[in-house]
């Protein structure tokens, strides 16, 4: 089985409150979840990977065998990938979650898109953001 996932992360600060969202996608195109969680203090790219984490996770409890995964975060994707190298200290561990968990599946495929083609995992982060402004 196949699954497609758009993953998306913000924060307003960087660091500062963040929050992820995560839609799934079966093959036809059907959503097979939406997940949304607030993670308090984070910087834009901890929470990206943090998404992506999350889509990684509910994916392998599904039992995909091959993911597509969506990021608007280019940087994220580049990393993964290998194209760039991992500088920042807090964002090392979650990369090596992202890529222990890419392990569990016969293939996983990387893509970034512009921001415009990720509305519904954006309106997800916005939403939670939201939610948790005093």
């Amino acid at each position: 089985m196949k699954l497609i996932i758009y993953t998306d992360g913000g924060a307003r600060g960087n660091p500062g409150p963040s929050g992820l969202g995560v839609v799934i996608y079966n093959q036809d195109k059907q959503i097979l979840g939406k997940y949304s969680k607030f993670l308090n203090r984070a910087t834009n790219n901890q929470a990206e990977y943090q998404a992506l984490i999350l889509g990684l996770e509910k994916a392998k409890s599904l039992k995909a065998a091959e993911v597509d995964c969506y990021l608007d975060s280019k940087l994220i994707v580049e990393q993964i990938n290998g194209k760039y190298k991992v500088k920042n200290p807090g964002l090392g561990p979650l990369f090596i979650r992202v890529w222990n968990l890419s392990q569990s599946f016969k293939k996983v495929n990387f893509y970034h898109i512009p921001r415009e083609k990720n509305q519904e995992a954006d309106k997800l982060v916005n939403e939670v953001m939201d939610q948790h402004q005093h």
